[in-house]
């Protein structure tokens, strides 16, 4: 019996912790992540404000976007709430117009109140066509506001884009 018990317990723990464990590509995501927020805030250090007060935020270190006239673009994140990771994120977009070429940025996303982060966790958040990132600069951030609870920032990593175009993001979350 004592052994039946002994068996029963350490199939739970080994549930248990694959269950909770991240896979190797996550891991390396949440790496990602910390050198892309130690980049960003080299290149502008006025995003410490955003990083130290924001309800959450979410860091895109690797998003890949491109097109000739319809494009697209997409990446994995990292999901923050008050400092501590609870989560990954998606993100797609699709867009038409004059565009051309192919781009690698990073993207963060800070969400003002509890309200905005819940609201992005539920699914329920997306960028409209008028919606877009400041392109991240040294000093821009200082001056920068939210904009209906969120305020976004993309810092270019290598290629070049042209890009007058029209689309939307949908994202998606997925908690730990």
């Amino acid at each position: 019996m004592k052994m039946f018990r002994l068996m029963a317990v350490m199939s739970m723990m080994l549930f248990v912790g694959v269950a909770i464990g991240q896979t190797k590509s996550d891991k390396k995501l949440m790496q990602d992540a910390v050198k892309a927020k130690k980049t960003l805030l080299k290149t502008d250090s006025g995003l410490e404000k955003f990083f130290d007060t924001s309800a959450g935020y979410v860091i895109f270190p690797n998003v890949g976007k491109g097109g000739f006239i319809i494009g697209g673009a997409s990446g994995n994140g990292v999901v923050y709430e008050n400092g501590d990771v609870i989560g990954l994120a998606n993100l797609k977009k699709l867009n038409i117009g004059l565009q051309a070429g192919g781009q690698a940025i990073i993207e963060v996303i800070f969400f003002e109140t509890p309200v905005d982060l819940a609201r992005f966790k539920e699914g329920k958040f997306q960028f409209a066509a008028e919606a877009s990132a400041v392109a991240l600069k040294s000093g821009i951030a200082v001056n920068a506001k939210y904009k209906d609870g969120v305020a976004v920032f993309a810092l270019p990593k290598a290629g070049l884009m042209a890009d007058a175009s029209v689309g939307g993001q949908k994202f998606t979350y997925d908690p730990f």
